[in-house]
């Protein structure tokens, strides 16, 4: 996908091993036989580093190049690239975006934006409140008036919450 890490070749190394421990039968230690193996979602969002957050589901179909949720090696260091504290705001900020994008229409919607909230409080707010948190942040943040955000809206609207995308990130 990206292609591009800051990891050093000992980091790589360590989240190899972390991959091939999510499914040993799966990935072998030499991929010289068969380099396409793909670990599947469900055992992806198990992961410690993964497990206790909403997004969880999300995060990783958005790294999985078959859309699916299931990662080759590369989705897999992509993932963990991105997520790093090393990471540039500009890469989190796509990430982010693609994450809350439920319907992968390339806007943020109302529908989106419930989701994003219900999963953020665990369901704890009715139904009006949600709603109307919803119409207040794409109010505030829509910039074009089209009822919905698009990625500059998005962009625009993190800029001025600076620890929005300090929470974007897993340690290997």
């Amino acid at each position: 996908m990206w292609d591009c890490t800051c990891f050093t070749r000992k980091e790589i190394l360590r989240l190899h091993g972390r991959y091939h421990e999510l499914a040993p039968h799966l990935v072998p230690m030499d991929y010289t036989n068969d380099p396409d193996v793909k670990i599947p979602l469900a055992l992806i969002v198990n992961m410690p580093e993964l497990k206790e957050n909403p997004f969880r589901n999300r995060i990783v179909e958005s790294f999985s190049e078959d859309g699916q949720g299931n990662l080759s090696f590369n989705d897999f260091v992509d993932m963990f690239s991105v997520l790093s504290e090393m990471a540039p705001r500009e890469l989190k900020a796509i990430f982010a975006f693609k994450i809350y994008d439920f319907n992968v229409d390339n806007y943020i919607c109302n529908e989106d934006l419930e989701k994003t909230l219900n999963k953020l409080t665990k369901e704890e707010l009715t139904p009006e409140e949600v709603n109307l948190v919803c119409e207040k942040a794409i109010e505030e943040a829509d910039l074009d008036g089209d009822n919905k955000l698009s990625f500059a809206d998005f962009e625009n609207m993190i800029s001025r919450a600076p620890d929005f995308l300090s929470t974007f990130h897993i340690r290997i």
